[in-house]
């Protein structure tokens, strides 16, 4: 199986804090999930996603907290994902994939 880590940090200055939640801050999921899809695409860029075939919020994640996305490639069309935060795990879930047209994996 294939593995792709990357670490992150969303600074307290981001906008997406500006309402979410007064005196509260937390990242809100999807932007956690729309890392793991980035680093995805960028990883594997001759595949698309088709879907976002589950996600579990499990755990908030403050501002200025680095966070580690793990990507792990379990089948052809399968790729698993958490996304971390020292211990902690923030979120799991999965991409199902598919190759872009006109490309092929060799």
């Amino acid at each position: 199986m294939l593995e792709n880590k990357q670490h992150y940090c969303i600074p307290a200055s981001h906008p997406c804090f500006a309402g979410h939640f007064p005196n509260n801050p937390i990242v809100p999921g999807v932007m956690l999930l729309n890392y793991a899809q980035q680093q995805l695409l960028s990883w594997l860029p001759e595949y698309t996603i088709d879907t976002l075939a589950q996600a579990k919020f499990l755990y908030p994640l403050a501002p200025d907290q680095e966070f580690t996305v793990t990507l792990i490639h379990v089948s052809a069309q399968k790729i698993k994902f958490t996304c971390s935060y020292a211990s902690q795990t923030l979120v799991t879930g999965s991409f199902i994939i598919k190759e872009k047209a006109g490309t092929k994996n060799d």
